[in-house]
């Protein structure tokens, strides 16, 4: 007796679209249904809900969680987990690295230009002091006080008061949180900041960002300088692994000699303005299906740890 041999049965690749509650996320639905054009079938998923089962994704693209700043550890542990599981974008470590804004001062040692800042962690009144002396030494009109786990001004005074940003310092080193300093450039009030996005390693477009301490501009497509996209290259090239991430934001600024420096890099969640790019949408499901099984473009490390 014979045994008929069946094909296998193909299933279409599953993505998750990485979410959070409470949330408008004006880039979900579009990019969903650039997948769904590429065949993929793409959900959207609360990072933190238990009853999904992220080993049914063939990949898990982190998106808008923006609350993982009220509770980063748990975060993290999650993103351990689905790392063991799945393919995760970006990686559990480059997220690690990069939800704490003290980065910017590894960065800063390496000998990339960074926007000047003070760092006062949690010390008791040692630490005090030491930012008493720190803050009266420099010479900056005004300032900018935020903890290093902040996003979207959370948490963020700007002023030219001295003592309003030490007793801004002073609550967040009481919580047990690390005070960034840094200076207000005004030049963000008429430049903007500019925001270069890049989906699969690849540059895809530029955005000028107004001011988010004050009044502003609406956000418009900006073509980069010469100077911006260098050190854009420069910053990403100390900070990840070739491939290694899929979607990426250099925010940056210019300093009062006119020289870019970073602002912030931008590796977990960031909006990347893909209605500002006319195929913004499809370009990133376009290289999230590059990392997909049966793909054979380098794909970004994943890493448990």
């Amino acid at each position: 007796m014979s045994t008929a041999l069946h094909p296998p049965v193909h299933r279409p690749a599953r993505v998750a679209y990485a979410t959070c509650r409470g949330v408008e996320d004006v880039e979900a639905i579009p990019v969903l249904a650039a997948f769904a054009r590429l065949g993929v079938e793409a959900e959207a998923a609360y990072w933190n809900d238990p009853a999904v089962d992220w080993a049914g994704y063939d990949l898990v693209l982190v998106r808008s969680v923006w609350d993982y700043i009220l509770c980063r550890e748990e975060f993290l542990a999650w993103t351990r987990r689905v790392s063991a599981l799945t393919r995760l974008a970006n990686p559990a470590r480059v997220l690690e690295r990069n939800t704490d804004k003290t980065y910017l001062r590894g960065l800063a040692e390496a000998g990339l230009p960074v926007v000047p800042t003070l760092w006062v962690a949690p010390g008791g009144p040692a630490a005090g002091a030491a930012a008493v002396g720190a803050v009266g030494a420099v010479d900056w009109p005004e300032l900018v006080v935020k903890p290093t786990v902040s996003s979207g001004a959370r948490d963020t005074v700007r002023t030219a008061d001295r003592a309003a940003a030490l007793a801004q310092v002073a609550a967040l080193t009481g919580a047990g949180r690390t005070a960034m300093v840094q200076p207000y450039l005004a030049m963000v009030e008429d430049e903007g900041e500019t925001s270069l996005l890049y989906l699969g390693g690849e540059f895809s477009h530029a955005v000028r960002r107004g001011p988010m301490l004050g009044g502003g501009f609406a956000d418009v497509a900006r073509e980069p300088d010469a100077d911006q996209l260098a050190l854009a290259a420069r910053v990403l090239a100390a900070s990840a692994e070739p491939g290694e991430l899929l979607y990426a934001r250099v925010d940056l600024v210019r300093l009062p000699d006119g020289s870019p420096a970073l602002i912030e890099l931008e590796l977990t969640e960031p909006r990347l303005f893909l209605d500002l790019c006319p195929d913004g949408p499809e370009r990133l499901a376009a290289a999230a299906r590059a990392l997909l099984p049966g793909n054979t473009r380098p794909r970004p490390g994943v890493s448990p740890v």
